[in-house]
């Protein structure tokens, strides 16, 4: 009944805003080939792992075409590289590609005490990691002017543990000879788009399913994932616009991967049992029982990061059930087409937009206890959309603990 609730109000500023019919005329094409591009250096310094440079460039409609081209080199105590083509169409504006890949000398992901939403901030860790390798593609068919899309995608990779570490980057455990971990994912999904614009909606309905089917691999479940997002948007006067999102994610699991502390000890190449310091024995059974959780359960999207609930890190909250609600009001300043050439960006500029928000999800390994617990973000946001299809996003954002600031090239909830 909740679900259903949440369903008609969201659905209801589709149809409260249609042109003619039930859904909204596109207001533009939907394959925009304006070129564009943006180079920007940056520096970064990560605890216990080391600090260095790197610069990322994009290309937007290269050569007259839809398709983007997207880098990064960063080097220092870290090195490594990525590469991205985006929108290569194999069949104009009907069958499109997206490839990309990546390998990092070293990198480390942020481990919390235990999944779902009672660990504190502060009682996390991170398992750093060395010579990985990311890579990937996606196919997307899209029909009636991107009203209906559906794709099919691969994403894989190959991992080694190196070691973990506190918050402040003091060594808690050495991996002693682990193997490398190569995991593997495939994703089949589907959307559909009844808003005045795919890249920009200001008024309408889009709602987005998929399934991330996720083998077995070395100790690990055999499980998948669905995930569910439905997004309305409310006009508020000619050019600015109110948005409603609804997200659900849920694992399932066909077979759950290793689940006793001390063989997964051993696959991880950790010996916890022999660390003589009891903070760090602790912290250390604390990152495999992390991972038995993983293997029992399955996980399903998490919160935190650039796209929901924004005032926490990157996959802050993570357990087998997600679900969240979020609202936004995107205030166009201007509507326009400005062409723009600043050194490192070169764009036309289509709007400048503030955006205020708020945001509440949960998470859980058990769907009965989801809501129990919930944390919530709120703040403003400051954009600049672009007719070569970015928008260029900065949003301060606020929460339970603390404040995060968020820089990115796409909107929020559709990442």
């Amino acid at each position: 009944m909740k679900t259903a609730a949440i369903l008609f109000l969201l659905l209801w500023p589709a149809v409260a805003s249609a042109d003619s019919g039930w859904y909204p005329q596109r207001r533009r094409s939907q394959f925009q080939k304006e070129p564009g591009h943006i180079a920007v250096p940056y520096l970064f310094n990560l605890a216990g792992i080391g600090s260095g440079y790197g610069i990322l460039g994009v290309a937007t409609n290269v050569g007259g075409t839809c398709t983007d081209v997207s880098a990064s080199l960063l080097a220092g105590d870290i090195s490594g590289a990525a590469l991205g083509l985006d929108s290569i169409h194999l069949i104009p504006e009907h069958l499109i590609l997206d490839l990309g890949g990546a390998y990092l000398s070293r990198t480390a992901i942020e481990s919390y005490a235990q999944r779902g939403m009672a660990s504190d901030k502060d009682d996390t860790m991170a398992a750093e990691f060395q010579d990985s390798l990311y890579g990937g593609g996606r196919v997307t068919a899209a029909f009636l002017d991107r009203r209906l899309e559906a794709y099919l995608g691969f994403y894989g990779g190959e991992i080694k543990l190196a070691a973990i570490r506190d918050r402040d980057g003091e060594l808690i455990a050495e991996a002693l000879d682990a193997p490398s971990e190569w995991f593997q994912t495939w994703v089949f999904g589907g959307r559909l788009d009844f808003t005045d614009d795919a890249m920009d909606p200001r008024r309408g309905t889009r709602f987005e399913a998929s399934l991330w089917r996720s083998p077995a691999s070395d100790s690990g479940p055999d499980f998948y994932t669905t995930d569910y997002s439905l997004t309305a948007y409310l006009p508020l006067g000619r050019r600015s616009t109110w948005a409603f999102n609804y997200f659900r994610s849920d694992a399932h699991v066909l077979h759950q991967g290793e689940t006793d502390p001390a063989a997964i000890a051993k696959t991880q190449g950790l010996e916890c049992d022999t660390i003589v310091d009891p903070v760090k024995q602790q912290k250390c059974r604390e990152y495999v029982d992390t991972i038995a959780a993983e293997n029992r359960y399955g996980s399903a999207s998490s919160l935190g990061g650039l796209s929901r609930l924004r005032s926490y890190p990157l996959g802050r909250y993570s357990g087998a059930h997600t679900q969240f609600v979020g609202t936004e009001v995107r205030w166009n300043l201007t509507d326009e087409m400005t062409p723009f050439n600043i050194f490192i960006v070169k764009d036309i500029r289509t709007a400048l937009q503030v955006a205020l928000f708020y945001e509440l999800g949960s998470v859980a390994d058990a769907q009965s206890d989801l809501w129990s617990k919930t944390r919530s973000s709120y703040g403003v946001g400051f954009r600049i959309v672009t007719a070569s299809g970015v928008v260029y996003r900065i949003d301060l954002a606020s929460g339970q603990e603390g404040f995060e600031t968020s820089i990115f090239f796409m909107y929020p909830w559709e990442i």
